[in-house]
């Protein structure tokens, strides 16, 4: 049977002893990731999913490279990526979303404070009656606290901010929580070095640049290395291209091919496991009917 997980629809049977989930309804978008452990399997974190607010605060704790790879995650589960940048009655938020244009071109940016309610509405805009959004970042961005805001009311612990700007880590589990006006947002704990699952058709939709200046390379097979007329590299050398950016590119293709592979030979693990099987029921099958006969 399936998991269930955050934000899938079900079907139930109520008894005076007891609810039962008779059936979970096809899913529509999923944040997913590799499971922890040996086995390659998915583990879906938040199920039927509109919207993923990416938050990052407004300190020391931004950081490009964390958000290209939570924008990945967003386009892989078919949701709707919004950056919510917090804390910005820390820092004036401007260099901060001049740097996320460079990284994040096209999606909505929303600078909020959860400390004085500013740009609070903006989030609340997104997130119209029906749609559901999941909350997404690293510990201490100030999760728990954009949440109460949009609830109204203080629904989450939240801690102290450390001296040095830094909030402290309060979510220790996943749960779905109704926001006046009608939407759902989900709340997780804090994801700082979140897996990625299959879906490498979502790089081109967050390196976009690379993937355009791939596409003019000499070679259609070309490893942006050494080849006579990479463009890729052309760009490297003459500064148009952030060297960091395109490691992060190809940081998280390995990724994505690794994650391929191990699937691949579980499948084929898994075959061979079912022939066995097959074969060992044969054998006892024909052992029987000699015995009988």
């Amino acid at each position: 049977a399936r998991l269930v997980a955050v934000g899938d629809w079900v079907a139930v049977r109520n008894t005076p002893e007891a609810t039962e989930i008779r059936a979970v309804l096809a899913r529509q978008s999923a944040i997913t990731r590799e499971a922890p452990g040996r086995e390659t399997a998915a583990q879906v974190i938040a199920a039927n999913v509109d919207l993923v607010f990416i938050a990052t605060s407004a300190d020391s704790d931004f950081n490009l490279r964390r958000i290209e790879r939570l924008l990945t995650v967003a386009y892989q589960s078919g949701a709707v990526p919004v950056i919510v940048l917090t804390k910005v009655d820390i820092n004036n938020p401007d260099a901060f979303e001049a740097e996320l244009e460079t990284v994040a071109a096209g999606v909505p940016v929303v600078a909020v404070s959860g400390r004085t309610g500013a740009g609070i509405e903006a989030v609340r805009l997104h997130l119209s009656r029906g749609k559901t959004a999941v909350l997404v970042g690293s510990s201490g961005v100030g999760k728990s606290t954009l949440i109460n805001r949009l609830l109204g009311q203080e629904v989450l612990r939240t801690s102290d901010v450390h001296k040095g700007g830094q909030g402290r880590h309060t979510t220790s589990h996943r749960q779905l929580l109704k926001v006046p006006g009608g939407g759902l947002v989900i709340d997780t704990p804090g994801l700082r070095e979140i897996q990625l699952w299959a879906g490498a058709e979502a790089l081109a939709e967050v390196f976009l640049d690379i993937e355009e200046l791939a596409l003019r390379c000499r070679f259609t097979d070309c490893r942006h290395e050494t080849e006579p007329d990479c463009t890729v590299v052309a760009a490297l050398e003459g500064g148009t291209l952030d060297p960091s950016r395109f490691a992060s590119y190809r940081k998280l293709q390995r990724e994505l091919r690794a994650i391929e592979v191990k699937a691949d030979v579980r499948l084929q693990i898994e075959e061979r496991r079912k022939w066995k099987l097959i074969h060992r029921s044969v054998k006892a099958h024909t052992q029987i009917k000699r015995r009988l006969g």
